[in-house]
């Protein structure tokens, strides 16, 4: 890489210039270099931090690291799937994951068996979820601040 780029026009020009041979614009020498620099910094994708779900149901606690966001799930995954497969009509599944507002439209039309139906639905895809999903969706975070 032997040229720099203008900034203004965008033609390339020697990499030791320090203004456009076309249009006259200034041209930063060490910004190119300090591109570089900040780009070798950067953090790739599969090393940037992800928060820790535990379940308190099946797992130990995970170490604690500073800064980083903590999701305790408080809810089981099986009790919610078997309440929503026997009750879900009532919306009982639902007043148990604390989706208030959700359960009382349950139990309004329940007479209509629809929500039976997706309730039933819903309490087989609690049952099918891994443990993570199911305290993210419904666990509570517990931001850790710097230690």
């Amino acid at each position: 890489m032997n040229e720099n780029r203008c900034p203004a026009c965008g033609a390339s020009n020697a990499i030791n210039s320090t203004q456009c041979k076309y249009c006259g614009e200034a041209i930063v020498v060490q910004a190119a270099a300090q591109t570089a620099a900040a780009q070798a910094q950067q953090q790739p994708m599969y090393q940037q931090q992800q928060p820790f779900v535990q379940n308190i149901y099946h797992q130990p606690p995970p170490p604690q690291h500073p800064g980083q966001t903590l999701i305790v799930s408080t809810k089981s995954k099986v009790v919610a799937g078997i309440l929503g497969i026997l009750l879900g009509g009532l919306g009982i599944h639902k007043f148990y994951l604390g989706k208030i507002f959700q359960g009382i439209l349950y139990l309004i039309f329940c007479w209509t068996y629809i929500p039976a139906i997706v309730g039933f639905i819903e309490g087989i895809i609690y049952l099918c979820t891994s443990d993570e999903n199911f305290a993210r969706k419904y666990g509570k975070r517990a931001y850790q601040p710097y230690q």
